[in-house]
Order: structure tokens, then sequence, then C-alpha cells
């Protein structure tokens, strides 16, 4: 009886550990993914492609990225954190700016935010030295370093995030509406 119970217990081990091999892969483009007119990374804008990206830049400037790429069609900001001792963060912002219509007058802004994740990794690095005249006689030397390592890459799909920074891109574009010279009423 004892016999039968445990070639049973075997059984239903392997069988389970077979249907858990032959399980189904991940689908990445799933539930992370979905196209449709949801206009999380994108805005119209009254304004050409050229100020709507200077608006971006002076955007990203106000929150303290450091801008890596300008030119009259894209921008590109880079800003790090160190939420902990031990991780750090880098924010990566780019705005594509193109027409949407003839004239050019109105502009579609693109916003990506990539967030990369890094982690402090300690490597123990060893040497022995051999002294030749005392005979075969070994020091171990002995050292660390430190290096952060890439562990995560994501792209940031918070719609509030994006209405926040477009709410300031469209706050630069009025700030440059307003009238160079400011007259006092006397």
């Amino acid at each position: 009886m004892r016999r039968i119970a445990c070639a049973a217990a075997v059984c239903t081990a392997g069988l389970l550990s077979a249907c858990a091999t032959n399980s189904t892969p991940p689908v990445f483009y799933g539930p992370q993914e979905k196209f449709g007119s949801v206009a999380t990374y994108s805005r119209l804008f009254d304004a050409t492609p050229a100020q709507t990206c200077e608006a971006s830049r002076r955007a990203l400037l106000s929150q303290g990225y450091i801008i890596n790429t300008t030119t009259a069609e894209m921008v590109e900001g880079k800003k790090n954190f160190q939420p902990s001792a031990e991780t750090h963060l880098q924010m990566v912002i780019r705005v594509v700016c193109v027409p949407d219509n003839p004239s050019g007058k109105v502009s579609l802004g693109f916003v990506t935010a990539l967030q990369d994740s890094y982690t402090l990794r300690k490597t123990n690095n060893s040497a022995s030295l051999g002294v030749g005249a005392l005979g075969s006689v070994s020091l171990p030397i002995a050292a660390s370093s430190d290096s952060l390592v890439k562990v995560g890459s994501e792209t940031i799909a918070a719609d509030s995030f994006y209405d926040s920074f477009f709410d300031l891109i469209k706050r630069y574009l009025v700030a440059d509406d307003m009238p160079a010279e400011i007259t006092s009423g006397g």
C-alpha cells in the first residue's frame, strides 16, 4: 500500500512538473501595449514645431534636466535621481515636434519618458604576488570595487505625468506670446 501511494505521489509530481514546463511563453505586448485613440504621449499645440520644441526645451530646463540634443524637431533631456544609497534612476525625456497642418502653424508634440534603474554592485577582485627570491611565497592582494549595474528600463505610461509635462509646455508657449516690453501706466 505504501509503495502504491509513493508511486502515485511521484507520478503526480512528474505530471505537475511536465505541465509547468509546457506552459505558454509570456506575451510582452499584451496588457503593457495598447494601441488606441488615447493621446497619452502626444498633444496638439497652436505653434510651429520649432516653437513647440523650444517650449519643451525650456520646460525640461526648468525641471533640472540636462539637454542632450536640441533641434527644431526634437529635444532630449536627462535627469538623475538617487532614491537610496544603493539605487540610481535616470530619466530621459524625448520630445519630437512635427507639423500637423500644411501651414505648419499647428504642431503635434510626441513625448516619451524612459526610466532606467541601476543598483550598486560590489565586485571582489583578488590577485597574488609571487616573490622569486624567496621561493614560491605568494602574498594575496584583495580589493573590491563598486559599479552601477542596469537592472531595469521602463517607458513611463502614467497619464498624469504626461499631462503635467504638456501643461508646462503650454505655459512656456503662452509666455512666448507675451509682449517683449512691459510698460508702466504712467
